[in-house]
């Protein structure tokens, strides 16, 4: 991926005010199920953050364990992101 671009897409965030916005930009530049997928992450994340087991996070959203298990993951390879919004 090309970094001029990536750094380019971080530098708009500072520039949404409100969740309006926010949603508004997400909702334009992710297709409906990209935006399903990143609000199901962000669930699974928060759970597991919050010390709710595996199993527990699959049975409460209805996801599969392997989705649950990428979420523990990208919290473990987290670069402090996560830690900004919980």
């Amino acid at each position: 991926m090309n970094k001029e671009h990536l750094d380019e897409l971080f530098e708009l965030f500072p520039g949404l005010k409100t969740v309006g916005e926010a949603e508004s930009f997400l909702r334009d530049i992710l297709t409906p199920h990209e935006l399903e997928q990143v609000a199901e992450r962000w669930q699974i994340v928060k759970l597991l953050s919050e010390g709710k087991s595996q199993r527990k996070v699959k049975e409460e959203l209805g996801v599969s364990i392997d989705k649950v298990t990428r979420g523990a993951k990208a919290i473990r390879a987290s670069k402090g992101g996560f830690n900004l919004f919980l």
